[in-house]
């Protein structure tokens, strides 16, 4: 562990954020010029199941230019999270001992892949099941076509919901590293965590059944995981305490 001037401080600290501003900037620029490609493949997963004849439309009379501009920023902010991430690691290495860099490292790593997949299972799996429900419940006489802001709004909610989800693993694995749990409370909280989960995903998920079990289901599959971790993490920690 290194230690600097409040000065110098200020000076890395600028000059990180600004590498991964840049970052996101270029990354931006270069995709700007398919923004509505990239709309496009964000809304696959609905159009694919709307009816024949049937189409997105655009209440505001900007939207058709900002909402896919907002969606290749996301992308953008997405792609160049890899070098934000780094900006942020070389910061604050420097001033961290070994073995804070051994437990940090790899939960940000696994924190940042475990969202990405949630993010995955939301578009691949769970925007396709609910799209075809929504589909086939459609009253006879009713069009579906939905405003693509309100179709950004929700596919980011959904999004953030099945991201933060995914990161179950890693929350126990903390909360067992410090002390506050360890794996024999998380046993006897597995009834507690069922009840819990499917709450949340009534709070989270369109209302109805399909998306809710999707998102309680692999809360609860998660929360398994991160008590395997947790017990895997204790047996190295009394193997090198041995």
């Amino acid at each position: 562990m290194t230690q600097q001037p409040l000065l110098e401080h200020l000076i890395e600290l600028r000059q990180r954020l600004v590498r991964a501003l840049i970052g996101f900037f270029l990354v931006f620029v270069l995709l700007f010029h398919w923004s509505g490609t990239i709309y496009h493949l964000l809304a696959r997963p609905l159009l694919q199941h709307l009816p024949v004849g049937s189409h997105m439309i655009a209440i505001e009379v900007t939207a058709p230019f900002f909402v896919p501009m907002k969606v290749t920023m996301l992308v953008a902010l997405l792609l160049s999270l890899p070098n934000t991430l780094y900006q942020i690691w070389a910061f604050i290495a420097p001033g961290l001992y070994q073995h804070e860099k051994q437990l940090i490292l790899p939960l940000v790593v696994s924190s940042v892949s475990l969202f990405f997949i949630g993010m995955a299972f939301a578009y691949f799996l769970v925007f396709p099941l609910v799209f075809s429900f929504m589909a086939a419940v459609t009253p006879t006489g009713v069009s579906m076509m939905t405003d693509i802001d309100k179709y950004l709004s929700f596919v980011m909610s959904m999004f953030l919901a099945f991201g933060a989800a995914f990161e179950v693993p890693v929350v126990v694995v903390v909360l067992v590293r410090v002390g506050i749990l360890d794996i024999p409370k998380l046993r006897r909280a597995r009834p507690y965590m069922v009840v819990g989960a499917f709450v949340v995903a009534a709070v989270v998920t369109p209302p109805d059944v399909l998306s809710q079990t999707m998102l309680a289901v692999p809360l609860c599959l998660l929360y398994e995981a991160g008590i395997l971790a947790s017990m895997l993490m204790e047996r190295r920690r009394a193997r090198k305490g041995s």
